[in-house]
């Protein structure tokens, strides 16, 4: 409303976090890959968010180069901190959609681990009421979901991250029986490994084993 009436001044660009912002940024910026196709370059864009993959810092100084030129074209401007050539064979690499890149590698970046562990704190807290079954229940909807996303890392992540999601479930039955601490120790004697599989827990390991011979 302005001066009472109602008037519609059009803005410049698109509201950071809008739902339709991806598919707007996927019309806009459609003819720049194919331009940077047609130069001879691999580009891999989500959105707004992309990586051009070079094989030497010469191609990818290139490619920087061009790429700010067709953005440019277009009234765009390149974010100034997150515009870098990296070398993704040494230690370092760089984040892409929720993934970490480095040394011929992949696996969650921190992010992404740290929201993962936050739900499942959530979800197994020391003072639970519930049965470990429905915990354990509650517990693989999230771990499947994550899955099915970060699948694609590499298996050590899934080894870590169950190690650490079964101590938190004996954790919980230490302090059932009256006991601090964390799940350890003897704990894993009490409590092996075959008891949270006998009660349905979503393992990562096994699940990214059979990804991987289903391939």
């Amino acid at each position: 409303m302005i001066d009472g009436l109602d008037q519609w001044e059009p803005e410049k660009g698109t509201p950071q976090g809008a739902v339709i912002s991806p598919l707007l940024a996927n019309i806009y910026l459609n003819k720049v890959d194919h331009d940077m196709s047609i130069a001879g370059h691999e580009m891999v864009r989500y959105a707004d968010d992309f990586v051009i993959l070079c094989s030497t810092e010469e191609e990818a100084k290139k490619a920087l180069t061009e790429v700010k030129a067709k953005m440019e074209e277009r009234g765009l401007t390149m974010h100034p901190e997150k515009t870098r050539i990296v070398d993704a064979t040494i230690k370092g690499g760089f984040d892409f959609l929720g993934y970490h890149f480095e040394r011929n590698t992949r696996w969650p970046r921190n992010k992404s681990m740290k929201k993962l562990k936050d739900t499942i704190r959530q979800k197994t807290k020391r003072t639970s009421g519930e049965s470990m079954k429905c915990i354990i229940e509650n517990l693989n909807r999230s771990l499947k979901g994550w899955f099915e996303y970060f699948r694609h890392s590499n298996r050590k992540t899934f080894q870590m991250t169950d190690k650490w999601i079964r101590m938190r479930l004996r954790s919980i039955l230490r302090k059932r029986q009256g006991r601090h601490g964390k799940g350890g120790g003897t704990d894993h004697w009490r409590w092996p490994n075959a008891y949270f599989s006998g009660l349905g827990l979503f393992t990562l390991t096994t699940a990214h084993e059979q990804a991987r011979q289903s391939r």
